[in-house]
């Protein structure tokens, strides 16, 4: 999954973008805080993995 798709798919499951750090997007949702990496190019896995299953999004 590439990192703009990543991003649309919180979005889509109610988080929000709080801030941006140089290439990170901060987004929060519930008082939870994930930190999204937008560098243009796919999620390594382990770490797309660890996202989803942090945000409960699968």
């Amino acid at each position: 999954m590439r990192d703009k798709e990543l991003l649309r798919l919180m979005k889509k499951n109610g988080w929000k973008v709080v801030r941006i750090q140089g290439s990170h997007h901060i987004m929060q949702k519930d008082g939870k805080t994930e930190v999204i990496p937008i560098h243009g190019r796919e999620v390594p896995s382990g770490l797309l993995n660890a996202i989803l299953k942090r945000t409960k999004i699968r």
